[in-house]
């Protein structure tokens, strides 16, 4: 270790001089230093990980290789599949490598989805202040509000898939409040279906919210965890630096976060689709909830199946 620190202490200095103007900030042999650097500190960090006791080691080393990595392949000219790459085999390495915080951001919501459940079984005055009086009043009709979106499906798959990046972008932006934000996007969310699950029950009306929220949120609630995952990732590279600063902590956890989110973006186009066109209609309950089964199906199969790539990361 003390002989090969100074050429980990080199490495930083190195990417630390990136840091504003990328590799430009670097003379030609400066170029091929880091280049060098980058190859001898990979064969240091798998001498590292082959003993327990060097464990924070060997997290210090690939945080530096990480961020030496972004400046040596930025500098690559993209490739014509590069986005269909990107989706085909990357993003589901990413999501992996990230599953812990997902799973958290899923509890959150859970957490909120049961409490809304218990509160609004508790209290029923509880509906019509969240909800408000005009769907409640539907509700207690025995109409969904859903209805309305039958006759004006095209602006209205625009309008909700609109409003879904919104809540999305919002969940995931919250983690620059230390992922305080994100957690109560989600947590808020949670109590709101818990709510409605709830006051549709009491009318009687159970079988029809769940067989519309099936198709499209087969791939509209796991964007949304996702989503959600990807801020508290990044409320964590805020929070709990490691061994590095807190602003390079925050770049590379945010690096993996803005992975994370681009892979939901098609999810959500998708569901905002079938939101509009599908979830509303009369298409009989068994058909919508295969139709979003089928989709989880796939879903699942693709961000747990697919190899990943030999260069995929792991989560900071």
């Amino acid at each position: 270790m003390e002989r090969r620190k100074p050429y980990w202490d080199k490495l930083e200095a190195l990417v630390t001089a990136c840091a504003r103007r990328g590799v430009a900030a670097l003379d030609r042999d400066e170029l091929r230093e880091l280049a060098l650097l980058y190859r001898q500190t990979a064969a240091d960090l798998s001498v590292a990980r082959e003993s327990p006791a060097n464990a924070a080691l060997a997290r210090y080393l690939n945080a530096l290789l990480g961020r030496a990595h972004n400046l040596i392949y930025s500098g690559h000219a993209p490739r014509a599949r590069g986005i269909l790459d990107f989706y085909r085999r990357v993003y589901p390495a990413v999501f992996r490598s990230t599953l812990p915080y997902t799973a958290l951001a899923f509890g959150i919501f859970m957490l909120g989805m049961v409490a809304g459940t218990l509160m609004a079984w508790a209290d029923p005055g509880l509906e019509r202040l969240m909800l408000g009086g005009q769907m409640i009043d539907t509700i207690e009709r025995g109409e969904m509000w859903t209805h309305s979106i039958v006759g004006i499906k095209p602006l209205a798959s625009s309008a909700i898939t609109t409003n879904n990046l919104s809540v999305t972008f919002a969940a995931f932006a919250g983690g620059v409040l230390g992922g305080i934000g994100t957690a109560y996007m989600m947590l808020f969310n949670g109590l709101l279906i818990g709510v409605v699950a709830t006051a549709c029950q009491r009318a009687g009306l159970g079988l029809s919210l769940w067989s519309f929220i099936a198709p499209h949120g087969a791939f509209e609630l796991p964007a949304i965890f996702i989503a959600g995952g990807a801020g508290l990732l990044l409320g964590k590279g805020l929070i709990a630096p490691g061994f590095l600063s807190r602003r390079d902590s925050l770049a590379l956890a945010a690096g993996t976060a803005v992975r994370l989110l681009l892979g939901v973006i098609p999810l959500l186009l998708v569901a905002g689709i079938i939101e509009g066109f599908i979830s509303p209609t009369d298409i009989s309950p068994v058909v919508k909830f295969v139709i979003g089964g089928s989709l989880l199906v796939l879903l699942t199969g693709y961000l747990f199946l697919v190899r990943p790539p030999a260069t995929a990361g792991s989560a900071p």
